[in-house]
């Protein structure tokens, strides 16, 4: 059958469009992509569980393990669909309940057990296959086995992967709560009256009935890999099951569907194929993940180096007298070399935390919020550590100078209550007061950026101010300076200058509708 593929893909002169659509076309194509969407589908949902319970090792026995039932099923059946699907099977549950008593009975690993049993019986198959296949008169090929044939898959095949496809999709659909529930909280589930051991066997059976169908598409060695990588590549852009076994079936799909066309256009075995495209799935997944890839932790992580690094110097401004330094004193008091202090300095002023003067830099009235932000995570985290922790006042700074770049508005608000709302910390320095959200406040907003004056304010005093400066809740405004008392807005025509401690009280949202809405 591979060399009737590669007669359809010669005879068309090349690898263009015309020729994979023209393959594609063909009857034994068809039953060969449909066979393929299907083992895609029934791997990727059921892999799931088996990666989720650890049990990857397993799949990966069973499916060598099937082979004597292959082996036995053609002395019995000869060659028949039917025949070897229910000697494989058999031999797969042959091999589940053997690794099982082994572990429960004696003493040994759990991963050398499945080893144990699964290369005994995988050696039987391997002798049993080729010992028949040395008589003359048996086409039973052991290398179809190993690494799949899909082009061979005939309609009995196809009839057979459907049903197993179906079964599958509907017991987990039926079980879903059982096999929830034994997944994650097996414990739990037995005070419940469910049988775990029961849902593993019938796991091992439905993971049988899989590697059975899969075994004229990729073969029982790469049988593990459809089981494993799409549902390996679902983890890591979802949390939530319903959603995980959703994309592992999608991505299986998108995998056989691709590795199916790479196989045409490149003229490689259809199989092997398939893997290399979930696998090229799963590497792209582990890279740009939205929350587990590599690229956004690499991104994440700098991103919180350099807030790190901008509240370093916000606290060391707010140590100098008027709040007013030059780039030398971060450069001996920090230790950063001058292209990072530039860096973090153009990004500073441009958020409007920073103002700069030919000589000097000066903290705006928003970076002194943010830093008195700073500083209370810092005095409120010592108060902590001294009261709740019992350590001395010596001990207390270089712990609270490391978690005060961490810890949340939440977590300090608990602090704060547990502590009483103190006033001063351990060393007798005051506690800075818990400001307005910065994402709510006009202070805590960008330079240029649009925004609405929200029609409820806090107080009336609010009200009366706006109303005295001519800001208007029908207009936007944006933001043009941020001073070191000051913040100079712009609205309609006007230029209108707001003190720091109005600014740090007039709350706005990003659009006008949710500003209506709340009035």
């Amino acid at each position: 059958m591979q060399a009737l593929m590669i007669s359809w893909f010669m005879e068309d002169g090349g690898n263009g469009l015309s020729t994979l659509l023209s393959t594609m076309s063909q009857p034994w194509a068809i039953r060969a992509l449909i066979s393929s969407l299907l083992i895609g589908l029934t791997c990727g949902v059921l892999g799931c569980f088996i990666v989720l319970r650890n049990m990857s090792l397993i799949g990966d026995a069973l499916s060598h393990s099937i082979l004597p039932g292959i082996f036995v099923s053609f002395l019995i059946f000869g060659y028949s669909t039917i025949g070897f699907f229910a000697g494989s099977v058999i031999a797969g549950i042959i091999t589940a309940v053997i690794i099982t008593w082994i572990q429960q009975n004696i003493s040994t690993k759990n991963d050398a057990a499945i080893g144990i049993v699964f290369t005994v019986m995988f050696s039987i198959g391997v002798i049993g296959i080729s010992h028949l296949s040395s008589k003359g008169g048996v086409h039973l090929d052991l290398q179809d086995f190993l690494f799949g044939d899909v082009l061979g898959v005939g309609n009995d095949d196809l009839i057979l992967t459907a049903l197993v496809a179906v079964y599958t999709l509907v017991s987990v659909t039926i079980f879903y709560r059982y096999l929830f529930v034994t997944t994650f909280q097996p414990i739990i589930a037995r005070t419940m009256g469910i049988s775990v051991s029961a849902i593993h066997y019938f796991l091992m059976l439905m993971l049988s009935f899989a590697v059975v169908a899969a075994l004229r598409s990729v073969g029982v060695i790469l049988v593990v890999a459809m089981l494993i990588t799409p549902s390996s590549t679902a983890l890591l852009l979802s949390k939530e099951l319903k959603k995980v076994l959703v994309l592992s079936g999608f991505i299986g799909m998108l995998a056989a569907l691709f590795g199916m066309i790479t196989a045409i256009i490149f003229d490689t075995p259809p199989g092997p194929a398939m893997v290399i495209v979930a696998t090229l799935f799963y590497f792209t997944a582990a890279f740009f993940s939205p929350e587990k890839g590599l690229v956004v932790r690499y991104v994440r992580n700098r991103q919180q180096r350099q807030k790190i690094e901008q509240e370093d110097i916000l606290r060391q401004a707010i140590k100098q007298p008027d709040y007013t330094f030059k780039k030398s004193v971060l450069t001996e008091r920090l230790g950063y070399k001058l292209p990072k202090i530039n860096n973090r300095l153009r990004e500073m002023i441009e958020d409007g935390t920073l103002t700069k003067t030919d000589e000097s830099i000066s903290l705006t009235a928003k970076g002194k919020m943010a830093a008195d932000k700073l500083v209370r995570a810092h005095r409120l985290w010592e108060s902590y550590q001294v009261k709740h922790m019992g350590l001395g006042e010596g001990q207390i700074h270089d712990e609270a100078d490391r978690l005060e770049h961490h810890l949340t508005e939440e977590i300090l608000d608990e602090v704060d209550i547990k502590l009483g709302y103190p006033e001063r910390d351990p060393h007798g320095s005051l506690i800075p007061k818990k400001e307005l959200a910065m994402k709510l406040s006009l202070l805590g907003q960008r330079p240029l950026s649009k925004m609405y004056i929200k029609d409820d304010q806090s107080s009336e005093t609010v009200e009366s101010e706006l109303w005295e400066l001519g800001l208007t809740h029908a207009l936007p405004i944006s933001i043009k300076k941020i001073g070191k008392s000051e913040v100079t807005v712009l609205q309609g025509n006007k230029t209108i200058i707001v003190p720091a401690n109005l600014a740090r009280d007039i709350e706005i949202v990003k659009n006008r509708r949710v500003a209506r809405n709340t009035f």
